[in-house]
C-alpha cells in the first residue's frame, strides 16, 4: 500500500483548488495549474483537502496512486512558492548571460549559444557562472535545466561543463606517463 497516496493534499489560505473528473485545477498567488489524472486513480476534495484514491486494488492502480498523489502536491506547491532549480558553469571563458529574451551561453564553441526562455519560466544570471531557472511548474523546469545542462554537460576529467548545484562529478584520472 502507497504511504504517501494515502495522505491528502493540504490546501492552503489563498489557495483554490476544483476537481472534475480526473481534472484538477489549482489557482494561487503565482498563477495557475492544472493536471489530468490517469484512469487508475480518483480524486475528490474532502474536508483535509484533495484526496486520491484508486479504482481498483492492482498493481497498476498502486503504481499510480502515490505518483498522482505526489502531482497534485506539486500542482499546490507551484502557485503558492514556485520552484528553481540551479545551474553552475565551470571552465576557462564559459559564460552565461541574459540578452533580451533568449539566455546567452558562452561554452567552448566557436559560436555562442542562444536559448531561447519557454512560456512559464524565468531564467536569471546573479553571476556569469551561475543560472536560475524558475517558475511554477515542477516539470518545466526541471525539463528546461536540462536542456541547457545538455549544451555542455560535464566531463569527468577536469569537471568542465555546465551541472546542477551540489551535482557530484565522479573525476577519472587522466593519463599517466
Amino acid at each position: 500500500m502507497s504511504r504517501i497516496g494515502k495522505k491528502p493534499v493540504p490546501i492552503p489560505s489563498g489557495v483554490t483548488a476544483s476537481v472534475d473528473g480526473q481534472e484538477i485545477k489549482v489557482k494561487g498567488p503565482k498563477g495557475e495549474l492544472s493536471h489530468v489524472l490517469v484512469d487508475q486513480v480518483i480524486a475528490k476534495m474532502g474536508d483535509d483537502g484533495i484526496e486520491i484514491g484508486m479504482v481498483e486494488d492492482n498493481k497498476d492502480s498502486r503504481a499510480m496512486w502515490g505518483m498522482s498523489r505526489t502531482i497534485v502536491s506539486n500542482l499546490v506547491t507551484g502557485v503558492t512558492e514556485g520552484f528553481s532549480k540551479t545551474l553552475e558553469i565551470n571552465g576557462v571563458g564559459y559564460r552565461a548571460a541574459m540578452k533580451g529574451q533568449a539566455l546567452q551561453l558562452q561554452l567552448g564553441f566557436s559560436h555562442d549559444v542562444d536559448f531561447e526562455i519557454p512560456k512559464g519560466i524565468e531564467i536569471s544570471c546573479p553571476k556569469p557562472t551561475e543560472i536560475v531557472v524558475s517558475g511554477i511548474d515542477k516539470q518545466l523546469v526541471g525539463q528546461v535545466a536540462a536542456e541547457i545542462r545538455r549544451y555542455r554537460p560535464p566531463e569527468p576529467y577536469k569537471g568542465k561543463g555546465v551541472k546542477y548545484a551540489g551535482e557530484y562529478i565522479f573525476r577519472k584520472e587522466g593519463k599517466k606517463k
